[in-house]
């Protein structure tokens, strides 16, 4: 499958990559494997969506914050790789929530990163996943996701 193709038929337009905080790399080639640093959700206009879920934030909205962040990945993936058809499948998701400690929900947020590579890459998109609470996160981001996915190697 064609991700672009893909990408286009879903009417999915990738943002440019965020800017990185701090002295890091947006991933991490590895074999055949590409480590994706913690990613948030970052607007075009390089704002980010703050704030805690569950009383700054619905679920829903940060649902939202989540797909944006993974949209915001996959920039990144696609300025490493070149190419999105290089990723064979999604391996990892680690996703943080910046919540209140009475929320629940956390898995329920994380699926609109979840949900987003399932739409785009299919059941290549399926992977493990760790959905967690946080107390904060940087600059208070509602989310941040880290996540590795195998790669087609020029070997």
């Amino acid at each position: 499958m064609k991700i672009e193709t893909r990408l286009h038929d879903l009417g999915i337009k990738l943002p440019k990559p965020p800017k990185r905080f701090g002295n890091n790399v947006s991933g991490v080639v590895i074999r055949d494997l590409l480590f994706m640093s913690g990613c948030g959700p970052t607007r075009s206009d390089q704002s980010l969506i703050t704030g805690k879920v569950g009383r700054d934030l619905s679920a829903e909205q940060a649902y939202q914050a989540a797909r944006l962040t993974a949209l915001n990945m996959l920039a990144d993936a696609k300025a490493i790789l070149g190419d999105l058809d290089k990723i064979i499948k999604a391996v990892k998701i680690l996703g943080l929530v910046n919540a209140i400690p009475e929320f629940k929900e956390h898995p329920k947020v994380i699926n609109g990163f979840s949900d987003l590579l399932l739409e785009i890459f299919g059941t290549a998109g399926v992977c493990a996943r760790s959905a967690i609470g946080a107390g904060s996160l940087p600059f208070q981001i509602a989310v941040e996701v880290e996540i590795i996915f195998q790669i087609k190697t020029d070997q």
